[in-house]
C-alpha cells in the first residue's frame, strides 16, 4: 500500500522508508505527490500535538492516507525550564545544524563533558476523514544516550545532534558503531504501530 510521509526532512524520509519497506509499504514523499508548500505553525505543547497538527494539515490538502511524526529532546540533567522538548532547534527553529551542535555541546560541557538524553517520539496517521491513529509510547522513544561536548568529524544533515551522540554501554560515538543506521534511529515501535493500525 502507499502512504505519504508528511515531512520535508529528507534524512527522516530515507530512514523511515528503510523500515516501512519491510512491511510492503511504498512510502511517498510530499514531492512525490506534488504537495503544495504549507506554512504549518507547530505550536503544540508536546511531540504528539505537533505531529497531529502536521498530519491534519497535510491531509486536508491531499485527502490521501498519510502520517507525520514529531519528537522532543529531553536531558536528565536539566530542569523543566531548560528542557529542549519540542524546541530542539530553539524557539521558532532558529538554530541550523551547526548552531544546534554547538549549543548542545556547550550544555554537555557545563555538566563535565556529557549529559544523558533521549528522544520522545510521536506519530499521527490519518487514513481518511474521521479515522485517525495517534501514538506516543515508550517503545517509539529512543534509548538513552550521551550528548558530549566533543564533536565527531562526521555530519548527518538534518540530524545535528548525531555528531555529539555517544552510545552509553560502549562509550562509542554512534557514527563509529558497526550498526545499520536505519534501525538505530527508527525504533521497532514504529514498525509495530504500522502493523497494528494497518493490520499487516
Amino acid at each position: 500500500m502507499q502512504l505519504i510521509y508528511g515531512t520535508t526532512n529528507q534524512s527522516k524520509l530515507t530512514l523511515m522508508r528503510a523500515r516501512t519497506d519491510t512491511l510492503g509499504i511504498e512510502l511517498l514523499s510530499l514531492e512525490d505527490v506534488h504537495a503544495p508548500k504549507l506554512k504549518i505553525i507547530e505550536d503544540g505543547n508536546s511531540p504528539l500535538d505537533n505531529a497531529r497538527i502536521k498530519a491534519l494539515a497535510y491531509y486536508q490538502v491531499l485527502k490521501k492516507p498519510l502520517f507525520s511524526c514529531d519528537s522532543g529532546l529531553y536531558i536528565d540533567e536539566l530542569d523543566d525550564a531548560r528542557q529542549p522538548g519540542i524546541n530542539v532547534r530553539g524557539k521558532d527553529d532558529v538554530m541550523n545544524d551547526d548552531m544546534a551542535m554547538s549549543y548542545y555541546a556547550s550544555i554537555a560541557q557545563e555538566y563535565g563533558g556529557r549529559v544523558t538524553a533521549r528522544y520522545k517520539n510521536a506519530i499521527v496517521l490519518v487514513m481518511q476523514d474521521g479515522e485517525v491513529y495517534e501514538y506516543m509510547g515508550d517503545d517509539i522513544a529512543s534509548d538513552p544516550f550521551y550528548i558530549v561536548s566533543t564533536l565527531h568529524h562526521k555530519r548527518h544533515p538534518g540530524f545535528p545532534i548525531d555528531s555529539i551522540s555517544v552510545h552509553i554501554k560502549s562509550g562509542q560515538y554512534y557514527f563509529d558503531r558497526d550498526l545499520n543506521t536505519k534501525y538505530d534511529f527508527i525504533p521497532d515501535g514504529f514498525v509495530n504501530f504500522f502493523k497494528r493500525t494497518l493490520k499487516i
